[in-house]
């Protein structure tokens, strides 16, 4: 059975963890990296319901090993959270050089509804930690806009988006789909909203406007 977890503030959370990131043996940090990875996947799939036997399991260690790394579930969720916002914002500078500008933008939305996935499912953990006054959301707070701005910025100055676009519109529309109800085919919805989103800004955009005489 899934132990009881206490709810104690982030500032305390932060030390507990026997082996700290930086002094992991590598196999230690395997255990650690993939046990984020799974959590991530179950809390976005299951939510509140995600067990936390199962996601050691599904990550090949025992139970005990993943309460050694994170003592209790808000723990983890604060680890998850973390590592889902450096994530998305990693992968604003890695699909620039990967992509045109507008492909980059476009992937990079379809990433963010796969985050707000796993934050939907977090909601009630990081509702404790936002309670306890957690430094998790000062530390985290402008990164994912930031790197959306700059995603738009170089489409704009590329010609594949229109020039008028608000980084800030686009973020609050994209932010809608964590209120929308939690159905089987949230995702999808969520998906077709990237789609409509990318059609409105590569309207009247330079690249896509039709010549004259045509």
């Amino acid at each position: 059975m899934e132990r009881k977890l206490a709810s104690r503030p982030s500032s305390e959370l932060k030390d507990e963890t026997p082996l700290g990131a930086k002094t992991l043996r590598a196999d230690a940090r395997r255990n650690r990296d993939k046990l984020i990875e799974v959590a991530a996947e179950a809390f976005a799939n299951h939510g509140t319901a995600a067990s936390l036997e199962d996601i050691a399991r599904r990550a090949g260690v025992g139970v005990g090993t993943l309460y050694r790394h994170f003592p209790t579930r808000e723990h983890l969720v604060e680890v998850v959270y973390r590592h889902e916002v450096e994530a998305l914002c990693n992968a604003a500078e890695e699909l620039s050089h990967e992509r045109t500008p507008d492909q980059a933008l476009e992937e990079w939305m379809h990433r963010f509804v796969g985050y707000i996935a796993t934050k939907r499912g977090m909601a009630d953990s990081l509702r404790i930690l936002l309670n306890s006054n957690s430094q998790l959301f000062a530390d985290s707070y402008g990164m994912v806009p930031i790197a959306l701005r700059g995603l738009i910025e170089r489409a704009v100055a590329d010609g594949s988006i229109r020039a008028d676009v608000d980084s800030t519109d686009v973020l609050h529309a994209l932010s809608g789909t964590y209120s929308m109800p939690n159905s089987p085919e949230w995702r999808d919805r969520s998906r077709r909203l990237v789609r409509l989103l990318m059609d409105g800004l590569r309207w009247g955009a330079p690249k896509t406007q039709v010549p004259q005489g045509t």
